[in-house]
């Protein structure tokens, strides 16, 4: 419960930045967060210290907390956070809607592949969901996903078609806190013609890797196949001196 706490604050914090509701760029101090979300402030700090993490806001030491301006100048469709890289929601904070369309939805026995990514045996078998991501209306993402029956047996049609991570972290209390990715481009196929709306001389973007539960369970293998127009992300690196 208090993993969830932490992230709704972030959430509402990150909208609210959006929104342009904090006056010269500078937040509340832990106190007054924390009086005014009700709850305790080692949650706030939680929530704070993710987000300096993740490069949206930074401490300043006698002065107190500021929004980092390139981090409203440079949204991207992936951000690196440290422990995981995934789709963010920045595109409907700028006033972008996102949507799902499922293409494909059905149980295969794992291949071989599968079952050494995955951790399974012979005789598993895993979801196999293909969806279309777009922003209003806009393809964006080929989504093709594999998860293991045995990790998250109640996962039906209704939730695929939805955030899967949303529903993991709210209903099952589980949380997907790393990933290991592979960034490339290549080529686009028909497939990706069709669906993203390239042409036969466009190149697509690939992000391909696994994402791990916090007890370290590999979740899920995911394959992304992304417009190349929005095949980049950001990234906050702290340069610790030795």
């Amino acid at each position: 419960m208090a993993d969830l706490v932490y992230r709704k604050i972030m959430h509402d914090l990150k909208a609210r930045i959006f929104n342009q509701e904090f006056e010269n760029k500078k937040l509340p101090d832990e106190r007054s967060l924390s009086e005014s979300y009700g709850v305790s402030r080692s949650s706030i700090k939680r929530a704070l210290n993710v987000m300096a993490q993740q490069g949206i806001i930074f401490k300043k030491r006698g002065s107190g907390t500021f929004i980092n301006p390139l981090y409203l100048k440079n949204q991207s469709l992936f951000n690196y956070e440290g422990t995981n890289l995934g789709v963010t929601d920045s595109f409907h904070m700028a006033g972008k809607h996102p949507s799902i369309k499922l293409l494909d939805y059905q149980v295969i026995p794992a291949s071989k592949e599968l079952q050494q990514d995955l951790f399974l045996g012979p005789d598993d078998f895993v979801y196999e969901i293909k969806r279309l991501r777009l922003f209003d209306d806009e393809p964006i993402i080929i989504e093709t996903g594999y998860i293991p029956i045995k990790v998250m047996p109640g996962l039906t049609q209704k939730v695929v078609k939805g955030s899967i991570f949303n529903y993991l972290s709210e209903i099952e209390g589980k949380s997907v806190t790393k990933s290991f990715m592979s960034i490339l481009a290549e080529p686009s196929n028909a497939k990706d013609q069709e669906l993203l709306g390239l042409t036969e001389n466009e190149p697509v973007g690939i992000m391909e890797g696994i994402f791990f539960l916090d007890d370290g369970t590999p979740f899920e293998v995911s394959n992304m196949r992304v417009h190349y127009k929005y095949l980049k992300y950001n990234t906050f690196v702290s340069l610790d001196e030795e």
